[in-house]
């Protein structure tokens, strides 16, 4: 029996080492690849998330002004279509669409 635990104990030091060497592959590997990844982003000039927030924000506001923008416009056009006050009147110009006419 001693010896049988002898070879039992030997080979679970040996899978104990083995199991340790591909943990470490394991890692080294996946320290390769995320490396070779960050140089492949690098070279693709692709923008953080940071920064692709920031603009889509900076977009959404634009948005939201042009169309506050086009219902000023649209409420101050129908004034201007119904006659509104005399000095609007007397200072109505044509309107890009008209010319084209």
């Amino acid at each position: 029996m001693a010896i049988d635990t002898r070879i039992v104990d030997d080979l679970a030091r040996i899978a104990s080492g083995a199991l340790g060497a591909a943990v470490s592959l394991r890692e080294e590997v996946q320290t390769q690849v995320k490396e070779r990844l960050a140089t492949v982003f690098a070279d693709l000039d692709l923008v953080s998330r940071e920064e692709f927030e920031a603009v889509r924000e900076m977009a959404a506001e634009a948005r939201a002004e042009q169309e506050a923008m086009a219902a000023r416009l649209e409420a101050l056009e129908a004034k201007i279509a119904k006659g509104g006050d005399s000095k609007t009147s007397a200072r109505r110009r044509k309107t890009p669409a008209s010319r084209s006419e």
